[in-house]
């Protein structure tokens, strides 16, 4: 049973830090892109950032270019969101999913939702002081 379950989602103070962490099983995860999505309350899934297959390639949203960095590590079927110098902003429940046929567009991996067929449950970050 293809399945990925987001972790590391919390309460961090403005300026703080996250982790978190996007665990696959059930399909062959290194043939896979992942992507990373948020929903704040009332508002729009929105992309945030997403790693092709090899991890050659990443793509950011232009609100966390330079504070949040995405990686993975095929032999542990995870992907990581590094979240850094969080904002209030940035609170949202954090969903992972992934896209089996590695999407790209000017030779990078996309943050559409429709192109993403499994999704998690979600973690939940919220940046408040």
């Amino acid at each position: 049973q293809l399945q990925v379950v987001e972790s590391g989602g919390g309460l961090v103070q403005p300026g703080g830090s996250l982790r978190l962490s996007c665990a696959a099983s059930g399909f062959t995860f290194g043939r896979y892109a992942i992507g990373w999505f948020r929903q704040a309350p009332g508002q729009e899934r929105e992309g945030v950032s997403c790693i092709s297959s090899s991890g050659g390639s990443t793509n950011y949203a232009d609100s966390v270019k330079g504070r949040f960095t995405i990686s993975r590590d095929n032999a542990k079927n995870t992907v990581y969101l590094q979240m850094n110098s969080l904002k209030p902003e940035d609170t949202a429940v954090y969903y992972c999913a992934a896209d089996p046929k590695n999407t790209t567009f000017l030779a990078m991996c996309v943050t559409t939702d429709v192109f993403y067929d499994y999704w998690g449950q979600g973690t939940q970050v919220t940046v408040s002081s």
